[in-house]
């Protein structure tokens, strides 16, 4: 689908002036700063013409411990990443985050935005990450803000009662397997598919967009 005029006011009016990205970071632990980043995905999302926010493009990486990163076995075990096996085609940190740049600040200018937000399941925790890394490979130009974030998890708890993203998932009548969880980019679209069906119920119920004060007055 393409980006028109209506997608781009769109955007650039509903998260004030913020173009939400969604984000899945594995690891081998729970410390951003001593623990390795190993894959990373992301998902861009544009609204259609009806006005309902939806997936445009996926990005995923597979991503090289670096140097002196310390790697927890439990964290290994529990996400069944091997660091070490060759066919993951891993990539540097450096090469993964400023490939996944590119597309970002394409789809910001397209849709008429001046900042990337972060959009998680539990938000604090990949960002934590995310920002390590773009310490580490000392990238000056990241397209997103550096501590705005849309969390999902509270995200869910308003509008499904509901934090864990399998069961919010479920709640919402998404289809989850949890075979396929903890993968970065599994993840990242089903976080992606929760946001944008609690972004597009709030509208359907009337709550986008604000009525004009103007509006008020008349009903």
């Amino acid at each position: 689908m393409t980006i028109t005029e209506l997608t781009t006011e769109l955007m650039s009016s509903r998260f004030r002036g913020y173009y939400p990205v969604v984000i899945d970071i594995e690891t081998a632990g729970f410390n951003a700063k001593t623990d390795a980043l190993l894959e990373i995905a992301a998902c861009l999302l544009s609204f259609n013409e009806q006005g309902e926010l939806y997936v445009l493009e996926s990005l995923q990486f597979n991503v090289e411990p670096f140097e002196g990163a310390n790697l927890e076995q439990a964290a290994l075990e529990f996400t069944g990443i091997d660091p070490n096996n060759p066919l993951r085609g891993a990539v540097s940190e450096d090469f993964a985050l400023k490939e996944m740049f590119k597309p970002i600040r394409k789809a910001l200018k397209a849709h008429g935005c001046n900042r990337a937000v972060m959009v998680a399941h539990n938000a604090a925790f990949d960002m934590g990450f995310f920002n390590a890394a773009v310490e580490r490979c000392n990238i000056k130009r990241n397209p997103f803000h550096p501590f705005v974030s849309f969390d999902t998890t509270s995200i869910s708890a308003l509008a499904l009662g509901q934090t864990v993203l399998a069961k919010a998932c479920k709640e919402a009548g998404l289809e989850f397997n949890n075979e396929e969880a903890h993968s970065a980019l599994y993840d990242a679209q089903k976080t992606a598919e929760l946001f944008c069906l609690i972004v597009n119920k709030w509208k359907n119920l009337g709550g986008w967009p604000l009525p004009k004060p103007d509006q008020d007055e008349n009903q």
